[in-house]
């Protein structure tokens, strides 16, 4: 039987896991409004109702209070809001001062003596205030049965509040408001406010029914939104990774384009940026290669061909031909060596070992090793520096940065065959200086001339000194002692070499 294999959702598409995302909200939403409709929509909506004939209540007794218009206030509250208003006063048996009625008139209330002097008795209880829901078919104002007590307020400025349904949902029932009020000169009188409530029970249905048709469509928009802002935002991210497939299989020529929102842009950058410098690297290291095959290649070539004429030809074990294979095994193991401190640097596994040492005499030692140079060549290699400076770092490693930068300016300076040396001392760093006077490196060769492998000259001819890779282990050692360093060249003119080293 063939067995499945469980998909992992790690492997889920984003666009997948966007939809589900959108149809898990959209599904919360719908759940919130059914439980809303079906559990809390009666208790919301007396409680909303008591709130406001509370709210209208305390704008008609501070007009009471304030003997301000009383008329008008009541009469406008009670117009805008739908709502019946007594007035009675409790200082002469509850004689009625003033009645109006903007409520539906099957909703008015008929109160009796004994019921108004319950609502006075009840608001006494309760610091003055009291609110009830009862039924308006009884003309008594008996209680109804508690079914349910939603609120009960005990603060000194809110009422107490039993709102009260009865079995019969069709019974139309008010909202009952008794405030007693003191009157400024000294009396006392009792307002009620009263509203209807409508019963709800065919409203809910009606609303069920079309919050039916309303989910319907709503799961159908739902779907469709969440399929297209899923594909939508999925779509810059897809191109991006389709895209990286590319460069991985070493496309340089991919672009790295979509767009749609900040991160899938400011990934493209960086994608776009790591092509730039894959492709230069994978360039540098095929001229790497090719460079390294060409230095090998040569002194082997010599070694071999200079051994097969000593062997083959009586009279040809000379000095000077054993003196070529020398040399051609010295330049060798120069080339090896530079190459093994190259990958030494770039690994990190070289640190520098400081001491303190007096950088002036460790070039004047350096100058030392091309007095031969000077003689037979005709160099003109110039050291300026009038103080001793002592820096804090790996002599050795300083010295190689030192040879090598001269071994470079040897190797391409200009027909008067200078090179200068130069040592600066300012703001508590020495700087030191190298300079030639041969072509010079253009602008845009200049800010590669420090990258790894990089060579201006793409010819392969052999150099008076070193093997070519000086530039990459200068830049590894000055690394590592947190220096800064740089090149100034003008074609044509030449070029200056510099480093900057703190002064102990």
């Amino acid at each position: 039987m063939k067995q499945f294999k469980r998909i992992d959702r790690k492997f889920i598409p984003l666009h997948f896991k966007l939809l589900w995302y959108f149809l898990l909200f959209g599904l919360i939403i719908l759940i919130v409004l059914w439980v809303f409709n079906a559990f809390f929509i009666e208790t919301f909506y007396t409680t909303t109702k008591s709130s406001q004939v509370e709210k209208n209540a305390s704008i008609i007794s501070k007009s009471i209070e304030e003997n301000k218009n009383v008329q008008g206030t009541i009469e406008s509250v009670a117009s805008y809001n739908s709502l019946n208003v007594y007035l009675y006063d409790t200082t002469s048996l509850f004689t009625q001062r003033y009645y109006c009625s903007y409520d539906s008139p099957q909703t008015s209330l008929n109160f009796k003596y004994h019921d108004v002097y319950g609502y006075y008795n009840k608001a006494l209880e309760n610091d003055g205030k009291y609110m009830a829901v009862t039924s308006s078919l009884s003309g008594d104002l008996e209680r109804i049965r508690f079914e349910s007590i939603i609120n009960r307020y005990s603060t000194s400025d809110t009422p107490q509040t039993e709102i009260i349904f009865n079995n019969n949902t069709d019974k139309i029932q008010n909202m009952v408001y008794a405030h007693i009020i003191s009157l400024q000169d000294g009396g006392e009188c009792m307002l009620i406010v009263t509203s209807s409530i409508t019963p709800l029970s065919n409203t809910v249905e009606i609303i069920k029914d079309e919050l039916m048709v309303v989910s319907i469509v709503f799961v159908l928009l739902a779907i469709i939104f969440s399929l297209f802002a899923s594909r939508r935002i999925a779509r810059p991210i897809s191109k991006t990774n389709s895209s990286a497939k590319e460069l991985a299989k070493k496309n340089y020529d991919v672009q790295f384009d979509a767009t749609g929102y900040l991160e899938v842009e400011e990934l493209n950058d960086t994608l776009e940026y790591a092509k730039n410098e894959l492709a230069t690297t994978e360039r540098l290291q095929k001229e790497l290669i090719a460079n390294i095959s060409h230095d090998l290649r040569t002194p082997l070539t010599m070694i071999t061909g200079y051994g097969e004429v000593m062997r083959d030809l009586p009279g040809e074990n000379t000095p000077e031909n054993i003196q070529v294979i020398i040399d051609e095994a010295t330049r060798l193991s120069s080339l090896v060596n530079d190459l093994l401190d190259l990958s030494k640097l770039q690994s990190g596994s070289i640190k520098p070992q400081k001491t303190r040492f007096s950088l002036t005499d460790s070039i004047k030692d350096i100058f030392v090793r091309y007095s031969k140079l000077k003689e037979q060549d005709g160099y003109n290699i110039e050291f300026k520096g009038d103080e001793d400076v002592y820096v804090v770092a790996d002599e050795l490693r300083i010295s190689q940065v030192i040879y090598n930068l001269v071994n470079n300016a040897i190797n391409y300076a200009g027909d008067d065959k200078t090179v200068i040396v130069t040592q600066i001392i300012k703001d508590g760093k020495v700087r030191i200086e190298v300079t030639d006077h041969g072509e010079g490196i253009s602008a845009e060769n200049l800010r590669h001339i420090w990258e790894r492998y990089y060579k201006v000259d793409k010819q392969h001819k052999r150099g008076v000194i070193g093997t070519g890779l000086g530039l990459s282990i200068v830049k590894g050692i000055l690394d590592s002692h947190n220096a800064h360093y740089g090149v100034k060249s003008t074609l044509g003119k030449g070029s200056t070499f510099w480093f900057e080293l703190p002064i102990d």
